[in-house]
């Protein structure tokens, strides 16, 4: 079993990018080549050892539990936190767990597709007390750069990750491996804004202010978050091509 067997997966947000104006269905349940989006983060995390998973949800709370409690593998022990301010950032998601996490924790999102391998990768380079951030530095391979969280790294060190930055050598791919101080430095960004809220980013850049963060490359492996119509679409024709590849 993996040391780190716990794992946090934010499904707060409304998704309305990839939803748009219809309200029938969720995004994490979104079909991906006929199965549930947050299947295969599941099943990811099953084969990498993790024994229970907190999901933070928000909005439509009621439904999404509903929901993902119809998907849990057997073994898989589900744990539900609820995020009453979940129209602010992702940050503010995340210290909704603060509290009901006691040791280092897997983290990613609920609109997250990548190689199940890249799971037990990144747990195995956790050292305590850092957090540990799996980048891409396969730019050419990125399908939208512009909306990407870009990472400029010196070694394997975060010198500075946003949205923004105009110099840069890798994309953050959302997963990570946290230590439970991630929750102060979120505290921290939360109380440095005038709005009480926070990104993810923000914690991580202020970790990574004080040499914090480490920088993980996932080498050849592939992943694609699913934020847009067009996002999904690539997803699909990429895993079919991987898929047949595998086949032969």
């Amino acid at each position: 079993m993996t040391a780190i067997p716990e794992a946090v997966i934010l499904m707060a947000g409304e998704g309305s990018r990839l939803r748009g104006s219809d309200n029938t269905f969720l995004k994490p349940f979104v079909p991906v080549l006929g199965r549930p989006l947050i299947s295969y983060t599941l099943d990811a995390l099953v084969r990498a050892g993790i024994k229970t998973v907190n999901f933070v949800v928000g909005f439509a709370s009621g439904r999404m539990i509903g929901q993902v409690k119809q998907l849990i593998p057997s073994g898989l022990s589900a744990s539900f936190i609820e995020n009453r301010d979940w129209q602010k950032q992702n940050g503010i998601s995340l210290l909704a767990a603060a509290g009901r996490i006691g040791k280092p924790f897997f983290l990613t999102m609920s609109d997250h597709l990548f190689d199940g391998a890249l799971v037990g990768r990144l747990l195995d380079s956790f050292e305590p007390g850092f957090l540990s951030i799996a980048i891409d530095r396969k730019l050419d391979s990125i399908f939208d750069l512009e909306d990407a969280m870009k990472v400029q790294t010196r070694g394997n060190r975060i010198a500075d990750i946003g949205k923004n930055l105009r110099h840069y050598d890798a994309i953050d791919s959302g997963l990570f491996v946290c230590p439970l101080q991630i929750f102060d430095y979120l505290e921290r960004a939360k109380f440095d804004s005038s709005a009480s809220d926070c990104s993810l980013t923000d914690g991580v850049r202020l970790m990574a202010d004080d040499d914090k963060v480490r920088a993980i490359d996932i080498g050849n492996a592939w992943w694609q978050d699913v934020d847009t119509p067009e996002m999904l679409q690539y997803a699909e024709r990429q895993m079919s091509k991987r898929m047949q590849s595998a086949a032969t």
